[in-house]
């Protein structure tokens, strides 16, 4: 008997990805939820034997399903797959029930494995048919489908990097879901919905180039994070200006570095970064952007907030790609959403 499966993921691009790695026989019994409300909702309207779930999603996340289904004493086989690849995640999710952890991209060889493991459980398990559920079906429009496409493979790259990060400073990263705009730069400031107006804010700024893609990687650090990164780092003197600029400049390469590489890696697209260049320290984010407006026009802009978990850090990562990059880029979106 074939299961009855729903893909829980925010990203219509990722909920196709992982329908498309399920057999031709199971199409007919996947059903799709856009957040965890919705797979809860579809799990207590009828039979659901598997669920593909992601973690970083809004209304209700991974992590908040797990706990629902683990009070309700539900007995879905949940297989979380998700960018948040941290140690600590892996432990967090198996602990709340997961039956299994996928990291994407998805690996189809990992699935396939996880599935005749399924398919053999559910088998045994079966005690008589159930009728087939009608797929769900989507309908968005291009420019919904671009900011899609861009938040499931920046969602990807940034978990990579909060890895990355998580590791070096043995810390849980908060992830948070990626803010993708076409915006002017006049606008700019209001894409930073994170950063409070009245913080003082120190900034750095790389630019990166490849395969028709320009644009450059923004981070800022709000100022009262300095010292709990200088904590996290096994930096104990004093911070000065010079200290606090060479912090600055740390975590920049890292999260740049390691986000760049991640985006490069799904779009097949090699980039190179250019030398990081300060913006400003201690100011306004709003001053920031004015006394650097003429690097940019209009841009596609995509932010990612990250944030430490137990520590008072909060730092912005800003890519912006220049109005010209756009044609190439949707042109990757649609090889990327092709059948």
């Amino acid at each position: 008997m074939i299961p009855a499966v729903v893909i829980c993921d925010d990203s219509n691009l990722a909920r196709k990805q992982m329908a498309r790695c399920l057999p031709d026989s199971w199409q007919s019994r996947i059903q799709f939820a856009a957040h965890g409300a919705e797979a809860l909702q579809l799990i207590k309207s009828g039979t659901v034997d598997l669920l593909f779930l992601d973690l970083n999603m809004p209304v209700l996340d991974g992590y908040q399903v797990l706990a629902a289904l683990k009070e309700m004493q539900s007995s879905i086989k949940v297989i979380v797959v998700s960018g948040d690849v941290q140690p600590e995640a892996y432990e967090r999710v198996m602990k709340l029930g997961a039956a299994d952890f996928v990291k994407k991209p998805v690996d189809v060889n990992k699935i396939s494995a996880l599935l005749d493991t399924v398919a053999a459980e559910h088998q045994a398990e079966a005690k008589g048919s159930m009728p087939p559920k009608p797929a769900l079906t989507q309908r968005i429009e291009v420019d919904a489908e671009l900011r899609d496409v861009f938040q499931e493979i920046t969602n990807v790259a940034m978990g990579q990097a909060g890895d990355l990060l998580a590791r070096l400073l043995n810390v849980f990263v908060k992830l948070p879901i990626p803010n993708v705009n076409l915006i002017e730069v006049s606008e700019l400031h209001m894409a930073l919905a994170s950063v409070e107006d009245e913080s003082s804010t120190s900034a750095v700024c790389q630019g990166f180039i490849g395969g028709g893609v320009s644009g450059e990687a923004l981070l800022i650090l709000t100022d009262s994070s300095f010292k709990d990164v200088a904590r996290l780092m096994n930096y104990h003197g004093k911070l000065t200006h010079q200290v606090e600029l060479e912090l600055l400049m740390d975590i920049a390469n890292i999260l740049i570095g390691s986000v760049l590489k991640g985006l490069s890696e799904q779009l097949d697209m090699g980039f190179s970064q250019g030398h990081p260049v300060v913006l400003g320290q201690h100011a306004a984010v709003s001053e920031l952007i004015k006394a650097n407006a003429g690097r940019w026009r209009k841009t596609l802009a995509i932010e990612i907030s990250y944030g430490i978990e137990n520590y008072d850090i909060m730092c912005d990562l800003l890519l912006l790609f220049t109005e010209d990059s756009v044609k190439t880029l949707k042109n990757k979106v649609a090889f990327l959403l092709e059948d």
